[in-house]
C-alpha cells in the first residue's frame, strides 16, 4: 500500500502497517471436516487452534499467516482439546488463535464480526496488562477464524481477522530507513551475527519480538522482553525488534501495532526504535530490514485498564470487505472424495439422533454374502450404505437375460457371450459404485443334501465344503440369500458350530422372511470336543437349547421343520425355476436384512440378544438406540403387512440342534458327505425319522354311545 504523508501529531508521517496475509493449507480443511464430523457435531463453542509466521525472506513475497492440519486439535478423544504446538523452528514461529465455525452459511454470514474481534482484542488488552505478553510475545499476534464448512459440496467459506489495538491519535515515523543504512559498519556486523544467534538457537528461533541493545564498543546484544530493566539507562542504543513478514521498504508489517501498545502500556515510552527484522533465503538482511523512529501520544483512557482500546484487522480479499471460498472438490482424488461423501450420512447420524452409532466396528466387519442374486445385490448395496467396506460375494451362476431389471448390480453388457460369473460382475459393479469397497468374488456351488455326488465327484465336493468353511471362518457375518432350501443347510450348519452372526432372507411370491439365526449350541460350554467325544446326554440336549444367560437359544432357518432338506429343484417348471416374485418384495426384504444385522452389532449381547418385540416391557427399546432387535420379520405384499415373531431352538432341528453339530465335530466331511449321499441320515440322526412315525401311529377314538353332552377325545 502507498504511504501517506499526512502530518502526525509528533511531526513525520503517520506510521501505516502493511496487514497480515493468512494461507490456508488444504489439511487444514481435511482436519476440520473430520473433527467436525466426528467430534464437535453441531458444536459452535470457539476452537482453540495456532498459526505459525516467520520473518521475510523474499526481496518482493511477504511471508503469511499460516494454518496447517497441525493447527487444528486432533478429532482422536485421547488427544488434547488443544491444537498441537511445536516450538524451536526457526521457519515456522507459533502464534494463537481462535477458530469459530458456524453450522450454516446463513450464521456465517450474520455472525457479530465487530463483536468478536472485540473479545479477541480484549484478550491482547489483558495479556499486556497482566505480563503475560512479555513472558510470552507470541500472543501479541493473536488472530481469529470464522469458518463454515460445506461438507457436502467439499466448499469451504471464512474470513480471517488479526486484531490490531489503535492507537488514538495514530503514530508516527521519523526516518525509516534500510537497517544497513542506520548502522555503522561494525555495528551492522554486530547485529547480523547476533541475529544469527538468536534465530538458529532452537530456545528462541520462534520468539517474534526481542530487545536489541548496541554497547559503546558496536557489540549488540538480544534479550528477551523481560529483561527491559536491564537494558534500562545503561548508555546503549536499544532498539525494539520483531519478526516482519512483510517485504515493503516503505512499510513495517502488522505485528509492530501491537508491540507498540505493549510498550506505551508496559514501559510509558513515547519515543521508540524498532527494528523491522527481515531475512533473504534464510540469513539476516540488513539491506531489506528496516529502522525507523515512532513516535507516540498516549490516547485518551489508555491508561484504564477496564477500557479496551478500538480494534482493527479483518483481512480484505482482493481489496474488499469478503470473505473467502475454497473449493477442494476438483483437487481431490475421486476414490477419497467417494469414502468422505459416503461416509458422511453415517457420521451426520451420530450428531442428533444416534451419538453411540460405531462406524469402527462396520467399517472393520467382513460379511460374507452367499448368492449373488436379487437378494444378495441390494444387501451388498445397503451393506456399502452402512459403511460396510468389506465383502466377500459367493455364487456359481451367470448373469442372465432376464436378471438386470432385478439384479442390481448387473447390466446388460454382463449377460452377453453367456453371461459373466455373478459372483466376479458383481464386484466390479460394487468397485464401480463405490472404488473404496474392498470386495471379492467366489464361484463356487455350495454343497446340498438330497443333491448325492458320483464318486468322482467327491473330492471335488469335499473341497468344496472345506472352502466354504474356511470363507466363514474368516467371516464375521454370514447373509444366507440363496434361492433353495438345501442351499442354506450347510452354511446354517458351518454358522453354527463357529457361533457367527447369521441372517437369512427368503422370498415367497408376496410373502418373505428375515431372520437372524440364534448362537450355536456350544456356545457357552468349554470342552465340546470331549463332551462330544464321550456322548450326548439329555442334559447336553437341554444345554443346547439354551443361550449363556440361561434363556432359550433361539432357533435357526430350519429349527420348525420336521423334515430334512432335500432336492428342491428337480422336476420344475419354468415358474418354479426362476425366482418369481412381485419385483418390490427383495428391496424389502434386503433392507429388513441388514437392518437386523446392524441392530446385533450395536446390541450390548449381540448374537445373544434374546428376541425383543415392539411395546414389550422385556423389548429394551428404550435403551437401544435403533429399538428393538426381533428374532422373525414376516411380511406380506398382498396384505401390506409386516410382523415379528420368535422361534426358539430345536433339539431335533437338522442344522443346528447339539445333536447334528456334534456328529459334523466327530466325522467332519465325512458326515457332510453322509447327509449330502442319503436323504434320510438327517432325520434318523435327529429323531425325526421316529417322531413322524409317532404321529402317524397315533388313533382318535370317538364314543358316540355316551349320553354325556360333552364328547370325549381318546388319544
Amino acid at each position: 500500500m502507498a504511504a501517506k504523508r499526512e502530518s502526525g501529531s509528533g511531526g513525520g508521517s503517520i506510521l501505516q502497517f502493511a496487514p497480515f496475509q493468512s494461507s490456508v493449507d488444504e489439511g487444514f480443511w481435511h482436519r476440520l471436516s473430520s473433527l467436525k464430523l466426528n467430534k464437535l457435531g453441531i458444536d459452535e463453542s470457539p476452537i482453540p487452534i495456532t498459526g505459525s509466521y516467520a520473518p521475510c525472506s523474499h526481496l518482493q513475497v511477504s511471508n503469511h499467516l499460516s494454518l496447517l492440519t497441525e493447527s487444528l486439535p486432533s478429532d482422536s478423544d485421547e488427544q488434547s482439546s488443544t491444537a498441537e504446538i511445536s516450538r524451536g523452528s526457526r521457519n515456522k514461529c507459533t502464534v494463537p488463535g481462535t477458530l469459530y465455525n458456524s453450522n450454516t452459511l446463513e450464521s456465517f454470514y450474520t455472525i457479530d464480526k465487530q463483536s468478536l474481534l472485540k473479545q479477541e482484542a480484549k484478550k491482547i488488552w489483558e495479556d499486556i496488562h497482566s505480563g503475560k505478553a512479555v513472558e510470552d510475545s507470541t500472543v501479541l499476534s493473536r488472530f481469529l477464524v470464522i469458518s463454515f464448512a460445506d461438507l457436502k459440496k467439499w466448499s469451504f467459506h471464512y474470513w480471517f481477522a488479526f486484531p490490531a489495538l489503535v492507537l488514538d491519535p495514530p503514530a508516527t515515523v521519523v526516518d525509516l530507513k534500510p537497517a544497513s543504512l542506520w548502522f555503522s559498519s561494525q555495528e551492522a556486523e554486530s547485529v547480523s551475527a547476533a541475529c544469527s544467534d538468536w534465530r538458529n538457537s532452537n530456545l528462541t528461533a520462534d520468539v517474534p519480538y526481542f530487545l536489541l541493545t548496541i554497547a559503546p564498543n558496536s557489540r549488540a546484544t538480544i534479550r528477551h522482553l523481560k529483561d527491559w530493566e536491564a537494558c534500562e539507562g545503561d548508555g546503549q542504543k536499544l532498539l525494539f525488534g520483531f519478526y516482519d513478514p512483510c517485504h515493503l521498504q516503505n512499510h513495517p508489517g502488522w505485528p509492530l501495532r501491537n508491540f507498540l501498545a505493549l510498550i506505551l502500556t508496559r514501559w510509558k515510552l513515547k519515543s521508540v526504535l524498532f527494528l523491522c527484522y527481515r531475512e533473504n533465503r534464510g540469513f539476516t538482511d540488513l539491506g531489506l530490514s528496516l529502522v525507523g523512529e515512532a513516535l507516540i501520544t498516549v490516547p485518551q483512557g489508555w491508561g484504564d485498564h477496564q477500557c479496551v482500546p478500538n480494534a482493527v484487522g479483518w483481512e480484505l480479499n482482493k481489496g474488499r470487505k469478503v470473505p473467502r471460498c475454497i473449493s477442494l472438490a476438483k483437487s481431490m482424488d475421486p476414490t477419497r472424495l467417494a469414502i468422505s461423501a459416503a461416509d458422511l450420512n453415517l457420521k451426520l447420524m451420530r450428531w442428533r439422533q444416534l451419538p453411540s452409532l460405531n462406524l469402527d466396528i462396520l467399517s472393520s466387519r467382513k460379511c460374507l454374502l452367499l448368492g449373488a442374486g436379487t437378494l444378495g445385490c441390494q444387501v451388498a448395496r445397503m451393506l456399502m450404505a452402512w459403511g460396510v467396506r468389506k465383502i466377500t460375494l459367493l455364487d456359481n451362476g451367470r448373469v442372465a437375460m432376464s436378471n438386470p431389471l432385478r439384479q442390481s448390480l448387473y447390466t446388460l453388457d454382463d449377460c452377453l457371450n453367456g453371461g459373466d460369473f455373478k459372483a466376479m460382475a458383481a464386484v466390479k459393479s460394487l468397485e464401480r459404485i463405490f472404488p473404496a469397497v474392498a470386495a471379492e468374488g467366489v464361484v463356487m456351488a455350495i454343497p446340498m443334501p438330497g443333491h448325492p455326488v458320483p464318486c468322482q465327484e467327491e473330492d471335488s465336493v469335499l473341497d468344496d465344503c472345506r472352502r466354504l468353511t474356511d470363507l466363514i471362518l474368516s467371516h464375521d457375518a454370514i447373509f444366507l440369500l440363496t434361492d433353495t432350501r438345501e442351499s442354506r443347510w450347510l452354511p446354517t450348519l458351518l454358522c453354527a458350530n463357529t457361533n457367527k452372526i447369521t441372517i437369512t432372507a427368503a422370498l415367497g411370491f408376496d410373502s418373505f422372511l428375515v431372520m437372524r439365526h440364534g448362537p450355536g449350541p456350544f456356545s457357552i460350554t468349554h470342552d465340546v470336543k470331549t463332551e462330544a467325544v464321550n456322548g450326548l446326554s439329555a442334559d447336553m440336549d437341554n444345554l443346547g437349547l439354551n443361550n449363556r444367560d440361561g434363556g432359550q437359544r433361539l432357533g435357526c432357518y430350519f429349527c420348525n421343520d420336521v423334515v430334512a432338506p432335500t432336492d428342491s429343484t428337480a422336476n420344475r417348471t419354468l415358474d418354479q425355476q426362476c425366482t418369481v416374485t412381485r419385483p418390490g418384495l427383495a428391496p424389502i426384504a434386503s433392507a429388513l436384512a441388514v437392518e437386523l444385522f446392524i441392530g446385533v452389532l450395536h446390541h450390548p449381547k449381540g448374537i445373544y440378544a434374546g428376541a425383543e418385540f415392539a411395546n414389550s416391557i422385556d423389548s429394551g427399546s428404550s435403551e437401544q438406540p435403533l429399538g428393538i432387535l426381533p428374532h422373525q420379520i414376516r411380511g406380506s405384499l398382498s396384505q401390506f403387512s409386516q410382523m415379528t415373531l420368535v422361534g426358539h431352538s430345536s433339539n431335533s432341528c437338522t442344522a443346528c440342534c447339539s445333536t447334528v453339530v456334534s456328529e459334523y465335530r466327530k466325522r467332519g466331511m465325512e458326515f457332510i458327505l453322509q447327509a449330502i449321499n442319503h436323504p434320510t441320515y438327517l432325520e434318523d440322526l435327529t429323531g425325526l425319522t421316529e417322531l413322524k412315525k409317532s404321529a402317524n401311529s397315533f388313533h382318535v377314538d370317538w364314543d358316540y354311545e355316551s349320553d354325556n353332552e360333552d364328547d370325549c377325545v381318546e388319544i
